[in-house]
């Protein structure tokens, strides 16, 4: 019994330090700053991560983040389900000091400018680019538009990346906007392959898909990587032979994700 108050007093010296550190761990709720832009009457949700001690003396990257479809809606936090611990990691925001926007799109809306037919598995898109973008789409290239008038953001260190409907969201808007994107990531997506012609060569990508991907074929993404091939480009490709519609978990994972990112430039 003369030992107990030691004892105690080696447990709190323990988890003290643990206990602290806990309480400091922040949630992407309370880190990504809330935001909404707005284009006349119509309103885009987001959320926005500053770096570690922003300044706006200084100038940073932009990555762009678009999410998928079960994260739709008005809340702006839904969009925060994946992808966002990737960039709150204390490694990353060391290594990599950018400005990360994660928009929200509507719940009757979408990224891609397409049409659906739900009654097939996988699913089957047919995608409209020569239409006008979806609102959504627009509005979300009038904030990129906006952020590039910024002083402190890196013009030439611009990027996208998306998951499945983000993912084809993220093949349209090279397609819009080819001038603006440093490199891209577009995770369990597609697109039409004809409309790489503009950015094959110019724009670095690197695309992961699912191999038993029952919502998004993995083909979707094959013939896209395959167009930028045949069109000049160089694209990355991982293709997870275990991974079902989720591959963006395994993406995420990949520990050169971010390196190669942020090593791109204009």
């Amino acid at each position: 019994m003369k030992f107990k108050p030691f004892v105690i007093l080696l447990f709190l010296i323990i988890i003290r330090p643990s206990f602290m550190y806990a309480q400091d761990l922040k949630t992407a709720d309370e880190v990504f700053l809330k935001k909404t832009h707005i284009v006349n009457t119509d309103t885009l949700n987001y959320r926005m991560l500053l770096p570690k001690d922003f300044s706006e003396n200084k100038m940073y990257p932009v990555v762009l983040f678009l999410h998928g479809a079960g994260e739709r809606g008005d809340d702006n936090k839904k969009q925060l389900a994946n992808g966002s611990d990737l960039f709150l990691n204390e490694t990353t925001r060391d290594s990599f000091p950018a400005i990360v926007l994660f928009p929200q799109c509507p719940e009757n809306d979408y990224w891609a400018k397409l049409e659906a037919d739900r009654s097939t598995t996988p699913i089957t898109f047919n995608y409209k680019y020569k239409e006008t973008p979806t609102k959504a789409m627009a509005l979300v290239m009038d904030l990129m538009d906006d952020m590039l008038e910024k002083p402190f953001v890196k013009s030439n260190q611009i990027y996208v990346m998306g998951l499945s409907m983000g993912g084809m969201g993220t093949f349209e808007i090279l397609y819009r906007k080819p001038e603006m994107f440093a490199a891209a990531i577009p995770i369990c997506g597609g697109g039409n392959p004809e409309s790489v012609v503009s950015y094959a060569k110019s724009i670095p990508l690197w695309a992961f898909h699912g191999a038993k991907d029952d919502v998004v074929d993995p083909n979707l993404s094959l013939e896209m990587v395959s167009a930028i091939l045949k069109n000049g480009g160089f694209p990355k490709f991982t293709l997870y032979d275990f991974a079902n519609h989720n591959s963006w978990d395994p993406a995420f994972a990949e520990p050169e994700l971010l390196t190669w990112l942020f090593s791109k430039s204009k």
